[in-house]
């Protein structure tokens, strides 16, 4: 929206920077020669593999980067930014994946030779491919995609010239956890899981999907594994579909939220899902089993609120800590008419006593409509 230009940096050997404050030992490595039997290694600074190697990893670049005037956000500690003025560049920083934006270009080359002289980094350039996702450029905005994930998934699998089908589940199936045979080989999908899940990145399509097909991973069965057969089969409608960030100066936020009541056949509980969308590019959604059962499809619908407006709060606050531009009030949307009846009403009654903390919380935050 703002017309920055994203840059990307790769720290190499990453977690060999860390300072260790603790004294770890370990046994000689293998293949080096110890005249004396029995004797250990003290270790002077991180190793891969080590329980601490990611927390000193990140102390020594937040010492690095504070050093230069950065300071990281109240809201997620893994922005930091510096505000000299009308100059403000801002560093996302994931284990040792770095992308730089902002308005100084100055700055940001500066801090570029800043990180390589501390650390030896690596310079792509312009941010093309960060963390599995692709990133390409247009004239209305950015768009990010998992095309490339996505077709090596489905050959893998082959499913890239399979039959196609409209819906990534079939909703006449009611999935069970005990029924049908078990799985010779579990781990099959498992890992076919845990691939499509990493696609919810970039699709919401199959959220919902893949919520439900997750919570059969500790014993897997037949009909479990038609089902993910099924998703793949979905993919293949599109397998190169990807999100728009648009880059219209519209800030503008709103979230949309439903319920499933006691879909769960096993447990009884209700499934949450939401979306938000800054403008018109959607950039939050998750679909989640509630944690209790609730005893109305109002209670339900009320958590499902509840859940979305606290995702709201925060990005809120990591929004006006970006830019302080963030449109008061944010609407929520539902299809209940009984929970927004709820949430206008000030007087508590018997029957939503049990909801009283939910009630509050949704009130003093946001404006249902």
């Amino acid at each position: 929206m703002k017309g920055w230009d994203l840059f990307q940096l790769d720290v190499n050997n990453a977690f060999l920077h860390g300072d260790l404050h603790e004294e770890v030992y370990m046994e000689v490595p293998q293949g080096l020669q110890v005249d004396t039997p029995g004797f250990i290694c003290k270790l002077k600074k991180s190793l891969y593999g080590l329980k601490q190697a990611s927390r000193q990893w990140y102390d020594k670049l937040t010492e690095s980067l504070c050093s230069k005037g950065y300071v990281h956000f109240v809201s997620d500690y893994s922005f930091f930014y510096k505000k000299n003025g009308s100059s403000t560049p801002f560093v996302a920083v994931y284990v040792d994946d770095v992308i730089l934006t902002g308005t100084d270009l100055e700055e940001i080359n500066a801090l570029k030779k800043f990180l390589h002289n501390k650390f030896k980094i690596k310079y792509p350039g312009k941010l093309h491919y960060f963390l599995g996702l692709e990133v390409f450029y247009k004239d209305d905005g950015v768009l990010i995609s998992q095309r490339k994930f996505a077709i090596d998934l489905l050959k893998e699998y082959d499913c890239l010239g399979c039959t196609t089908v409209s819906s990534p589940l079939d909703c006449t199936i009611k999935l069970k956890a005990t029924e049908g045979s078990l799985l010779t080989d579990p781990t099959y999908y498992r890992k076919l899981v845990g691939k499509l899940n990493f696609l919810i990145n970039t699709r919401l399509d199959i959220t919902y999907s893949m919520k439900h097909l997750s919570q059969f991973m500790q014993s897997p069965r037949e009909p479990h594994l038609k089902a993910t057969i099924l998703v793949l089969r979905y993919l293949n409608v599109n397998p190169t579909l990807d999100i728009l960030l648009s880059n219209r100066p519209d800030c503008t936020l709103k979230a949309y939220c439903d319920s499933d009541w006691v879909v769960c056949p096993d447990s009884r509980r209700s499934v949450s899902g939401y979306v938000v969308l800054l403008g018109e590019s959607p950039i939050s959604w998750k679909s989640k089993k509630q944690d209790i059962i609730s005893l109305s499809s109002a209670e339900a619908e009320y958590k499902s609120i509840q859940k979305v407006v606290g995702e709201l709060i925060w990005i809120r606050r990591l929004l006006e800590e970006l830019t302080d531009a963030c449109q008061k009030p944010i609407h929520v949307s539902c299809d209940s008419q009984v929970v927004v009846h709820m949430t206008r009403n000030p007087v508590f009654h018997e029957r939503t006593k049990h909801i009283e903390v939910d009630c509050h919380f949704v009130r003093i935050s946001c404006k249902m409509v």
